[in-house]
């Protein structure tokens, strides 16, 4: 039986999380079905202009996604820290863009003088509603609702669209994140959707190519699209926000994958690439592995065995999960 969620997620323990929803009976809902006749590529853009427009209203950012035709990628970054810093009114009209509030909220939002009950009580809503921003499974429970009613209405049917539960797997640190990441972004190139990554339509790395690409003077900050979580660099003190990794180095190391999943091109992993993986703490024939079968690889969580064990010991589990896997896939 799937634990609950939240033996499933400690922020304290990481703030990224790879998240998958599947259409019921993995049907093509969202492409092309071959079987049917029928074509739904369409709402795979519904899927990924929902999913860039959630970040803006919640304290969650994108750190990589991958719309497929039956099922998306997503690997989401919880920004709790920007949440507690939000003023109660800017939680309220957050909170307003996705559902309607109550009287309080309402009278709060338009400037209403509240008697001291009225506010005591608006502050548990508050509250709330500031957990609930910055929690992936109200993130997720939004975009996918969204897509279903707009799916059904489109079908003039009722019922489910996605699998009753998402999937969740916590990325426990840099080596996990980096792999996870590209796990997703070539998505499509090991489906046979696309030849390379430029042209790997609905997913985060071609965005970030394309941005990278538009700049005419090469510039770490504009090089980076502000619809996704930066890259920040390599490790340091004084470390701004981002993933930590160089955009030039995931680039090319993603890329020099991309090669070898392909049957049709030679490749390798270049001598550039290679120090990543090593910084990193991972051989070749791990991280192709990984990025080839990262669900596969790993359950609920993935990263180093020490950083397991205290995300286990966080989340009071007795026996820390897929040890032997973690073990195999870091060292």
């Amino acid at each position: 039986m799937p634990k609950p969620r939240k033996q499933q997620v400690s922020v304290e323990a990481t703030p990224y999380y790879h998240c998958v929803s599947r259409c019921v009976r993995r049907a093509f809902l969202c492409g092309h079905d071959q079987v049917s006749g029928e074509n739904y590529e369409h709402r795979r853009g519904w899927l990924e202009n929902k999913l860039l427009e959630l970040p803006q209203i919640f304290a969650i950012q994108i750190a990589a996604y991958a719309i497929m035709s039956n099922h998306y990628h997503v690997v989401l970054f919880v920004d709790s820290a920007t949440s507690k810093a939000w003023a109660d009114i800017e939680v309220v009209e957050r909170w307003h863009q996705l559902f309607n509030g109550n009287l309080l909220s309402q009278k709060f939002s338009r400037g209403e003088t509240l008697s001291v009950p009225e506010m005591a009580r608006l502050q548990i809503y508050i509250a709330e509603w500031r957990s609930r921003l910055a929690d992936i499974s109200w993130f997720m429970r939004v975009l996918n609702e969204s897509i279903a009613r707009e799916a059904n209405q489109e079908d003039s049917c009722t019922g489910r669209f996605w699998e009753g539960r998402f999937k969740s797997q916590a990325l426990l640190d840099e080596a996990a994140l980096a792999a996870c990441m590209a796990y997703v972004d070539l998505n499509p190139v090991r489906a046979s959707m696309a030849q390379s990554l430029e042209t790997s339509d609905h997913t985060s790395v071609k965005m970030r190519i394309e941005k990278a690409k538009s700049v005419v003077q090469p510039n770490h900050s504009n090089q980076q699209t502000k619809m996704l979580l930066p890259f920040a660099g390599n490790p340091r003190d004084n470390m701004p926000s981002g993933i930590p990794m160089r955009l030039t180095d995931y680039l090319e190391l993603v890329d020099a994958t991309g090669r070898i999943i392909r049957k049709d091109k030679r490749g390798a992993i270049s001598s550039t690439s290679a120090s990543v993986l090593e910084r990193l703490g991972i051989n070749q024939d791990q991280w192709f592995t990984m990025t080839q079968q990262f669900e596969q690889c790993f359950r609920t969580f993935a990263g180093q065995e020490r950083h397991l064990r205290s995300a286990c010991e966080k989340l009071d589990y007795q026996r820390p999960p897929s040890v032997s896997r973690c073990k195999a896939a870091f060292g």
